[in-house]
């Protein structure tokens, strides 16, 4: 078996969530599918350049962007993330350089999450991860686009629990608009504010969790370049990623 394959625990993990196929239909061994997807994500090779062992590119290729679009990556990566007891929210964001073969659109049309940030055409991914360091929440954003506004996209769809950021979320409407919710915000004030708000340093330390999240995340070439035109292909992308790391923790705890 290739290193890049599911193994037979993560696989059995893995198949029932994934859809069933309809009456009387044939579909190519899911299995060997989905090893081609992850191939692709952690070498970040070109679709055509898939290995022979895993069918013909067009077949994974397919696989992967017709479910991208049906939302089937993000569903099962919600279902893994149910797992978590959220006992602590870790949120932070990672930029990731756009390649060229994704910057392109049409002028006036949909921007698919790429900006322009002093890095040049990027796009920013935010997370949220709990006490093990596992994501439970992912979003897509332009490069330049600030974290504070896009937090409560991603908390207000989590239960209310104990949230720790760094600076670049101070603000106050956070802050209250997390109490609001029955939870409690953790995150320090700019140096610049006259009312300081600190964060116990060892609560603060648990920071470096979602900080090792984007490095295993960025692990797979995939996501460390940006190679997706759409951004519904790119969040599947991270997502799928996402799931693969959620299968090697659940797999380890075996």
């Amino acid at each position: 078996m290739a290193r890049y394959d599911l193994s037979d625990e993560e696989w059995g993990l893995i198949e029932p969530l994934l859809p069933r196929p309809g009456k009387g239909k044939r579909r190519v061994d899911d299995r060997r599918v989905v090893n081609g997807i992850f191939y692709v994500l952690r070498t970040g090779a070109p679709w055509r350049d898939l290995p022979e062992r895993y069918g013909p590119y067009t077949t994974v290729y397919n696989r992967f962007n017709r479910w991208a679009k049906r939302g089937i990556w993000l569903k099962v990566f919600e279902e893994l993330a149910g797992r978590s007891p959220q006992s602590l929210q870790l949120i932070d964001s990672s930029i990731v350089r756009a390649h060229q073969h994704a910057a392109g659109r049409k002028k006036g049309g949909e921007d698919h999450a790429i900006g322009r940030s002093r890095g040049g055409l990027s796009t920013k991914i935010h997370a949220v991860v709990d006490q093990d360091g596992l994501p439970v929440r992912l979003h897509l954003t332009q490069g330049q686009a600030s974290d504070k506004t896009t937090a409560p996209l991603l908390l207000d769809a989590l239960p209310p629990s104990t949230v720790v950021a760094d600076r670049g979320y101070d603000s106050m409407a956070l802050v209250e608009r997390v109490a609001a919710r029955g939870g409690a915000a953790h995150i320090p004030t700019q140096s610049r504010v006259r009312r300081q708000r600190t964060v116990p340093a060892d609560l603060y330390r648990r920071r470096n969790l979602v900080e090792r999240f984007f490095c295993k995340l960025k692990q797979f070439r995939r996501i460390a370049t940006r190679f997706d035109k759409h951004a519904t292909n790119f969040l599947a992308a991270v997502a799928l990623a996402s799931i693969r790391i959620w299968l090697r923790a659940i797999e380890s705890a075996l």
